[in-house]
């Protein structure tokens, strides 16, 4: 039996490598649920930064308050459930981030951003729930300049036989092919199973994970929890069975990459860049978010 096989209090089948449980961290004002980086496994393919946001319900004046801060050599992708986002960014976007929407901000050599909300939506109460994760950008990308892409969510491919409804989000799976720019090899993917339908986990991506945002999941015979997530051997031809109801969950991987320093916001191949910048933002030379550049996180020390 693995450490990981303790830690999740079971025998883990040959096809699982590692089950991690999402931890809460408050965000100032709302409660987040991560999974990665995890103190055993800090990246799953190119992903190195996995928020569950929500389910929350914010009254009225309560909400989604994220100041301006920074990020380097990453790229985040918001992805929602329920609810909207006020994005803004350095680069001048603003955008409400709706449900189904795809957007990536492609961080780069720098970029400052915020994540708020509309002062109308303030006046009501609100439901969110939804994924905040980061991509590592390969070394040959990391100093790129910034750039943010929205995708609507009609642009998303999916597919419905009656019991399975899947949107390939980010990469190619079961013959769909996203529209979403990747810089390494990504899978995204979502689903839905109806009670006791199945869906085979899809290959073709050196590393994969599974994530269950509500429901139970079998997962070859283990059985996933909400907000658990498993990493999956590699190569393993896995099955997925919704198993005591309806089940939502996600699927995350792509290539291996090379190993990432983190630090607060900071992703980056080179403990030196990291520190750099530290120092730039602690001079506040980073630039600003157009509309919003009255307030700011300071550098955690």
């Amino acid at each position: 039996m693995t450490d990981s096989d303790t830690d999740a209090g079971v025998s883990l089948p040959d096809t699982v490598a590692m089950v991690i449980p999402a931890r809460e961290k408050d965000l100032g004002g709302f409660m987040v649920r991560r999974v990665l980086p995890y103190a055993r496994r800090r990246m799953v393919g190119p992903w190195i930064f996995f928020d569950h946001m929500g389910p929350a319900d914010f009254a009225p004046g309560l909400g989604v308050n994220v100041r301006p801060h920074p990020h380097i050599n990453l790229a985040t992708v918001t992805y929602l459930f329920k609810g909207n986002i006020l994005h803004r960014d350095s680069l001048g976007t603003r955008g409400v981030i709706s449900p189904g929407d795809i957007n990536l901000m492609v961080a780069g050599k720098g970029i400052v951003h915020s994540e708020r909300e509309e002062d109308e939506a303030k006046t009501r109460t609100r439901h969110l729930d939804g994924l905040q994760l980061w991509l590592a950008l390969p070394e040959a990308d990391e100093e790129i300049d910034p750039a943010f892409y929205h995708y609507d969510a009609a642009e998303i491919p999916s597919f419905d036989d009656g019991q399975a409804h899947v949107r390939v989000m980010m990469g190619e799976a079961f013959g769909l092919r996203s529209p979403v720019k990747t810089y390494a090899q990504t899978l995204y993917v979502e689903a839905k199973l109806k009670l006791r339908a199945e869906l085979q986990a899809p290959m073709g991506v050196e590393e994969r994970a599974i994530y269950v945002c509500d429901g139970e999941l079998g997962v070859d015979g283990l059985i996933l929890k909400t907000y658990e997530m498993a990493v999956l051997t590699p190569g393993a031809l896995v099955r997925l069975t919704a198993i005591s109801g309806p089940v939502h969950f996600v699927i995350v991987g792509g290539e291996k990459l090379s190993e990432r320093h983190i630090y607060w916001n900071f992703v980056s191949s080179r403990p030196e860049r990291i520190e750099q910048a530290k120092a730039d933002w602690k001079a506040q030379t980073f630039p600003k978010v157009p509309g919003d550049d009255q307030e700011f996180i300071p550098l955690p020390e």
